[in-house]
């Protein structure tokens, strides 16, 4: 196996490594109001759901509860079924807005599982299609995303929207 080694992405992940409070980027997010700007595009009842700055791929969402914790095992009942639901929600909503031939929907819990935040835990959802991935990242160290991350959210955000009023654990 080849490694590649990214070590300018350590400082950003470094940002994250605090606990809850203003230091954690799924706690600042859930509290602020400004959800176009923060990418969020989704509030649940004890979770939410927003675009990562750093996409893989168009598309990519991180679902999170809003309870700040590492663990499964600490969410109640309620909190671990709205989590799942969201996601499951989100796979809904990327494919009526992207048309994705798959999905890579992962969740790290730890940084020896490559947990980036590794203190709020945090689903990412990547739709994937058929020869998404060319010769750019290999030869260029470059990942080719073809749409701007307002218009991305915003297609996204009118998904959301578009499903709304129904029981999104329907």
């Amino acid at each position: 196996m080849e490694h590649l080694w990214a070590p300018w992405r350590m400082e950003y992940i470094r940002q994250f490594e605090t606990g809850a409070g203003n230091g954690c980027l799924f706690c600042r997010k859930s509290r602020s109001k400004n959800d176009r700007k923060n990418l969020v595009l989704y509030r649940g009842g004890g979770s939410f759901c927003m675009m990562n700055l750093f996409p893989y791929n168009n598309g990519h969402i991180m679902v999170a509860p809003y309870r700040h914790t590492a663990r499964l095992d600490e969410l109640d009942d309620g909190e671990y079924d709205d989590l799942s639901q969201l996601v499951r929600l989100a796979v809904r909503v990327i494919e009526g807005v992207f048309s994705p031939h798959g999905f890579n929907i992962g969740l790290n819990l730890g940084r020896a599982a490559g947990a980036g935040i590794e203190h709020h835990l945090h689903y990412h959802i990547v739709p994937r299609w058929q020869g998404d991935t060319n010769f750019m990242p290999v030869t260029g160290n470059t990942k080719v995303v073809s749409e701007g991350l307002q218009e991305t959210w915003a297609r996204l955000k009118r998904g959301f929207e578009d499903i709304n009023n129904q029981d999104y654990g329907s």
